[in-house]
């Protein structure tokens, strides 16, 4: 085969439960080599591991089968594109089947691939007996009959030998979400795994399109650029042989494309910039460059990598008692207080009950307001309890107050009072290379599947960039963030993870000095556990893309379905960090 010098790939999907909209518009754009999905994230996991036990035919995205495969499988098999999802979850040879099931219907000639191997539920017990440790909080392996799922994240190069074998559509179980665009620029690039530098690039493109229109105007801090995002684009990567990714989206689709929709990409959930460890390379992207090529059309190259590790991260979920909560609004005068009196009488009812029945109390509650304190709120009123009994009365207690609450309370009919749910909390654990065993079928013909073994890595002794220099004193006046930074949050866990691109290279220097670990740990000190901590708080500086990224511990109230909090996820702490103060020179802010 000839190695091709540039392929173009769409990102259609970034989690589970993605409008359906990226595929025909994708299609319809045309001259695609690839379209890639990711829908898998450590909660799914435990979801679709649930549906599995009930239904041994369950357990994968279903959705992909119906909303995405069936309406568009022609189309696909008309222009050639090949397909890469990791829509299989916990039973990828289940989707799999689905998907060859179509392409029987549909009379087609579509080989399909299935990568198995990351599942290693059935292992629990061995890896009990190794007793390892969590990753990140040193913490103990949970009771084996509360684990629901424990997936090995896999790499790229299963997926890269797939689509050598032939298969048209690759189905795979868990694996790093960027891996589906790594694949298959291993295969039509020959890229092997000792490029370190040229996987790092290719995994940086899966990085940028692996959260669909997050890369083309989703999420922007300038919004209102983003145009009609009704009809928004979802983003294509045309990736080069050396490594290059423009990243573009369909003519005529809303959205935008820039450097700071690409840049807020980038920072986006990647921890420590220089130590972005994927199965298949040890990414550093502190010096990525990002440039305007023509409207919408932007240039990004300049990550390195270093050998890959020689372990793959392996998520392990668990059920660790229950939890829930209600929305409710007071309006009018002292509404704030009213909803908090309310709340405490919630709890009140709620615990004399426990008491009766000698039953423990709340693992953990949380009330949140938001609105005008004096004229609306919204009431947030939620709880964890070791039996889904505890957290289904405090639901009871709470609409049974309706009658006797203070004046102002309305509540949106939405079909039922709400129900409890599982807490699912992730435990995190490292998995040799060496001790998982990868399958893959490509209609039949099968094979077996070893990684490289990796190395041992240690990022406390990466080489760090120099930060800018303390600017000269002068004459200053404060500007908001906003006006000089572009910014993206998410999480990692329970860490909370925000990324700020500087506008323009000569405002870096400036948003450095202010903003320093104890600066953002005193800002964020309500959500920190155990207040303004500035050891809980680490900052790496990214030249290449002029920009920081943060990173603060113990900051989601345990992150994900395991935190009660209104932003478990912390999708919104950037948003609270752009209206901080920055001191600049009064001449530079004359060209604000």
């Amino acid at each position: 085969m000839t190695a091709r010098k540039t392929i173009k790939i769409g990102g259609a999907s970034g989690y589970w439960g993605e409008s359906a909209m990226a595929t025909p518009q994708l299609l319809k754009a045309g001259g695609l080599d690839y379209i890639v999905f990711d829908y898998l994230a450590e909660i799914t996991m435990s979801i679709m591991a649930r549906a599995r036990a009930k239904d041994p035919s369950a357990g994968y995205a279903a959705d992909f089968i119906s909303a995405v495969m069936k309406p568009n499988l022609a189309e696909i098999a008309r222009q050639g594109v090949r397909i890469i999802a990791n829509a299989g979850g916990v039973n990828p040879e289940g989707c799999a089947a689905a998907v060859r099931a179509l392409v029987k219907e549909a009379g087609l000639a579509l080989k399909v691939g299935v990568i198995a191997g990351d599942d290693l539920m059935a292992r629990k017990e061995e890896i009990a007996a190794a007793a390892p440790k969590e990753m990140f909080t040193s913490a103990d392996l949970p009771a084996l009959d509360k684990i629901a799922s424990i997936n090995a994240y896999l790499g790229a190069f299963p997926i890269a030998k797939a689509l050598d074998m032939g298969a048209d559509i690759v189905i795979t179980g868990r694996c790093v979400d960027s891996a589906v665009t790594l694949g298959p620029c291993i295969h039509e690039f020959g890229w092997k795994a000792d490029d370190w530098d040229l996987l790092a690039a290719g995994a940086l493109a899966g990085h940028i399109l692996e959260c669909g229109p997050q890369a083309t105007g989703g999420n922007f801090t300038d919004w209102e650029d983003a145009g009609d995002i009704a009809a928004i684009g979802y983003p294509v990567g045309e990736i080069s042989d050396d490594g290059t990714l423009v990243v573009t989206k369909p003519d005529g689709t809303g959205g935008i494309v820039n450097v700071g929709t690409v840049a807020e990409q980038l920072v986006y959930e990647i921890g420590d910039p220089q130590a972005y460890l994927l199965p298949d390379v040890v990414c550093d992207f502190s010096q990525v460059e990002i440039t305007e090529a023509a409207p919408n059309r932007v240039r990004v190259s300049g990550a390195k990598g270093r050998p890959a590790p020689d372990a793959y991260k392996t998520s392990l979920t668990f059920e660790d008692g229950w939890r829930a909560g209600m929305l409710l609004s007071f309006i009018g005068m002292d509404a704030d207080k009213k909803a908090r009196l309310f709340a405490d009488a919630a709890f009140e009812r709620t615990r004399k009950t426990f008491r009766r029945f000698n039953a423990g109390d709340f693992t953990e509650t949380s009330v949140e307001t938001i609105g005008d304190p004096n004229r609306e709120v919204t009431l947030k009123i939620a709880a964890k309890h070791a039996d889904a009994m505890g957290v289904g009365l405090l639901l009871k207690e709470t609409a049974g107050l309706g009658l006797a609450t203070p004046p102002g309370l309305t509540i949106f009919s939405g079909g039922g009072r709400p129900k409890p749910s599982p807490v699912v909390r992730l435990f995190s654990c490292l998995m040799p290379k060496t001790d998982i065993d990868i399958t893959i079928d490509v209609d039949g013909e099968r094979c077996a599947f070893k990684d490289a073994p990796g190395k041992k890595y240690d990022p406390s002794k990466f080489e760090h960039p120099v930060p800018p220099a303390a600017p000269a004193p002068g004459d200053t006046i404060d500007v908001p963030l906003i006006k000089l930074a572009w910014a993206r949050s998410g999480d990692k866990g329970d860490k909370a993870n925000i990324g700020l691109i500087a506008r323009e290279a000569e405002y870096l220097p400036y948003i450095w000095a202010a903003l320093d670990e104890t600066t953002i740990a005193k800002r964020f000190a309500s959500f920190i556990e155990g207040g303004a901590d500035a050891s809980k708080v680490k900052r790496f500086y990214m030249p290449g893309p002029y920009a920081i990224n943060f990173l603060i511990d113990a900051a989601l109230g345990g992150g994900g379905v395991a935190s009660l909090r209104n932003d478990p996820q912390g999708k919104a702490y950037a948003q609270m960090l752009l209206d901080y103060p920055i001191s600049i020179p009064a001449e530079l802010a004359k060209a604000l």
